[in-house]
């Protein structure tokens, strides 16, 4: 099961870390990404980290600001968002599956709960 949490209130311009945890069993061997689904909108692909960490994949909108890492030890994936902006309001969902850095969402067995990220302008 996985665990998202890390979202928050921020401005325009700020940072937030958003971390995926698995509450059972590991992750270390699937690769994990990050979808997100504003108001009203159909549900994106954000950012995704093969297993071992060698391929990142990144949606256009995102790229330059947010960055995906993960630490297998910890059995933890980061998504370090920088420069936020009001366009990536949205509840961002953790997902696991494979092991290759695909943006594509069938490929992703295991999703989170979600958590929501705000950015005032």
């Amino acid at each position: 099961q996985l665990q998202a949490s890390g979202g928050g209130l921020v401005q325009a311009g700020d940072s937030l870390r958003l971390s995926c945890a698995a509450s059972r069993g590991t992750i270390s061997s699937y690769a994990v990404g990050w979808f997100r689904q504003a108001p009203g909108k159909e549900r994106e692909f954000v950012a995704t980290i093969s297993w071992r960490g060698g391929t990142t994949n990144y949606a256009d909108s995102v790229k330059g600001r947010f960055t995906i890492s993960r630490d297998n030890a910890k059995n933890t994936v980061y998504l370090q968002m920088n420069s936020l902006k009001s366009e990536d309001t949205a509840v961002y969902y953790c997902v696991a599956g494979g092991n290759m850095a695909t943006p594509a969402e069938p490929r992703y067995a295991y999703w989170g709960q979600g958590t929501l990220v705000t950015v005032s302008s």
